[in-house]
């Protein structure tokens, strides 16, 4: 029997496999690219520049039972093959129904490519920027056309070149950037400043879609120097609220208002105080110059249900209010595959839980529709 919810999974994760970057780097280069080394006691990881990045486990726990979980990290003999092979992936999309996938990176190249951007050498981490990319087009989403959104990393020392390769990415298929959510806590400028409007410009110019993932800056709003681990999860939605608001108000949509900024793995539960916040500001707290970007006479709630979309994992207690407040067009649904918080291979149960109440029509859109929509990608 065919599942029944169709699913596009608007954030899921790759697991890089030992062999990504063989081949794919100039051949004055090809020796310094990433590996995977053996360390003492047998574990694992990547090294790059002389530095250490293992998998962890948490990253890539589906298909374990529960009391194997922890943050030590993972051999790939350890992980379930689906983490970072995509033959095995695409089976197991299929027995959760998942018909469509969007992978962020892990560790070794940072969420948003920040371990390459900050390479010693410039001239290595460009390399490598493009040498996970090309994988990325040619294996991971080429293997098996129309199940994976391809999905490239930008090269973030240089915002032209950075433009420059979108540009070209999206004429060989891309659809999506991913971008730090916090670029000033990566030292970088932050998109308050005009230095990153070249990307900007080729993401609206090409349709692509701008994803600010969660954790994709290496930071949180933690407010203890000593919390435990549950802490970081638990605030994933304070992230995404903090740099919506932190987009918002930078101008970037109004300067761009045709540009397309998803937020990753931060829920919906925050979207409806947002938008009432700060369209109160605007009216109270507002300076009166420093909001002079809204001057399509739109308020900033409007901007939010125009240029900014959401993904839901598990928001029992929310999202019928934003459903409600904005319509369902602009709210899609993630899997997070192979992260801890993943649904899979539960998904069509938990998706039936929240959604079977709603209309067919909503569903859809949830479900597939909206993402097929804003990525560009119908699923027939």
């Amino acid at each position: 029997m065919s599942p029944p919810y169709k699913v596009v999974s608007v954030d899921d994760h790759l697991i890089e496999p030992p062999d990504l970057f063989e081949g794919r780097l100039p051949t004055a280069l090809q020796e310094r690219a990433p590996k995977v080394v053996e360390l003492d006691g047998g574990r694992q990881a990547w090294e790059y520049e002389g530095d250490l990045y293992p998998n962890v486990g948490l990253n890539a726990v589906v298909g374990r039972p529960k009391d194997e979980w922890s943050m030590e990290p993972a051999n790939f003999d350890e992980m379930r093959k689906g983490c970072w092979d995509i033959d095995a992936r695409v089976i197991d999309m299929d027995a959760a129904g998942i018909a469509a996938s969007l992978c962020f990176p892990s560790l070794i190249a940072g969420f948003a490519g920040g371990v390459f951007s900050r390479s010693k050498d410039a001239e290595l981490g460009l390399a490598c920027v493009r040498a996970w990319n090309d994988w990325h087009h040619d294996v991971w989403a080429g293997s098996h056309p129309g199940r994976i959104i391809p999905l490239q990393i930008p090269w973030l020392a240089d915002p032209a070149v950075c433009a420059g390769d979108v540009r070209a990415n999206a004429a060989r298929g891309f659809r999506a950037l991913s971008f730090p959510e916090f670029p000033a806590q990566m030292g970088l400028p932050s998109p308050h400043s005009r230095h990153w409007d070249p990307v900007f410009e080729a993401c609206a110019e090409t349709e692509t879609v701008l994803c600010l993932h969660t954790g994709s800056a290496s930071w949180a709003p933690v407010p203890s120097p000593d919390p435990p681990f549950e802490l970081f999860p638990t605030i994933f939605p304070a992230n995404a609220l903090l740099a919506c608001a932190d987009w918002l108000w930078s101008g970037v949509s109004t300067r761009f208002p045709t540009i397309k900024i998803a937020l990753s793995e931060g829920g919906v539960g925050w979207v409806n105080m947002l938008a009432d916040r700060v369209d109160y500001v605007l009216d109270h707290s507002a300076s009166g110059t420093e909001s002079s970007g809204w001057h399509d006479a739109l308020e900033p709630s409007e901007v939010l249900a125009r240029n900014f979309w959401f993904c839901t994992i598990d928001d029992p207690s929310t999202l019928d209010g934003v459903l409600e407040r904005f319509g369902p067009d602009h709210v899609m649904v993630e899997v997070d595959y192979p992260h801890a918080d993943s649904t899979w291979p539960d998904t069509q149960d938990l998706l039936h839980r929240r959604l079977g109440h709603l209309p067919d029509g909503v569903v859809a859109k949830l479900t597939h529709q909206n993402a097929e929509a804003l990525f560009r990608w119908p699923i027939s």
